[in-house]
């Protein structure tokens, strides 16, 4: 069984989870995590390559979606725009329209690279996309839903136990992610304190309002993976 895992640096609390599950033999022989970027993982659960997985919002809808997100309140650091530059992010597909959906101009970066840009330059020209739309709504935004092809009993079992567990992270993984991403590991933890991964009343509203707003501009998700 293969779970699309979105190789960011957000997802280090539900890397750690799976890997600390108490399964069975048969069950983690099973058991794959696979790691791509959003836009990748978008196309490989569409084409059911992946079973379920960590998929952007805008590719979730219509798709059978679980209790757990990605999910800002107010201030995110790893979804900006830069607005005196120009393009949107490849890797991306939800941010790319909300950009387009909180009338913002200028280059969308996301992810690990967005965090390293945010941590090293002037924020004079950056623009932090889960701030703009908290101000604008007043809720919180979710950028990627965990959702299924097939649903599982094993599936179920991870994912609600993973939303509703605090997830300690080794000094050895954030060592590792700090090296990788040429941060440090306080800005790591720093960062992973903004984001939470469990959809309630607040996070359904706003991920309706986020629909309703592609609806209004015309914004399909078809148009992400072409």
């Amino acid at each position: 069984m293969k779970i699309g895992k979105i190789d960011y640096i957000n997802l280090i609390p539900f890397e750690v989870f799976v890997k600390s599950l108490p399964l069975t033999y048969a069950s983690k022989k099973f058991l794959a995590l696979k790691k791509s970027y959003p836009a990748k993982l978008n196309r490989d659960f569409l084409a059911r390559k992946i079973q379920s997985g960590f998929i952007s919002s805008i590719a979730a809808r219509g798709q059978r979606m679980s209790p757990a997100g990605i999910i800002a309140k107010g201030d995110v650091w790893s979804v900006i725009v830069i607005d005196n530059e120009e393009g949107d992010d490849e890797q991306s597909a939800t941010s790319n329209a909300l950009a387009k959906v909180l009338q913002l101009q200028g280059r969308v970066l996301i992810g690990d690279r967005a965090l390293q840009y945010y941590f090293t330059h002037s924020h004079e020209h950056i623009i932090d996309m889960g701030a703009v739309w908290y101000q604008r709504y007043r809720l919180p935004f979710v950028f990627g839903r965990f959702c299924y092809n097939a649903q599982s009993r094993l599936h179920c079992h991870i994912i609600t136990s993973f939303v509703c567990k605090k997830v300690k992270i080794p000094f050895y993984i954030l060592r590792q992610y700090a090296l990788r991403s040429d941060l440090n590991m306080k800005d790591i933890i720093q960062y992973l304190a903004h984001i939470s991964y469990k959809i309630g009343p607040k996070e359904t509203r706003a991920i309706k309002k986020f629909y309703r707003e592609c609806d209004r501009l015309r914004i399909k998700k078809i148009k992400w993976f072409a």
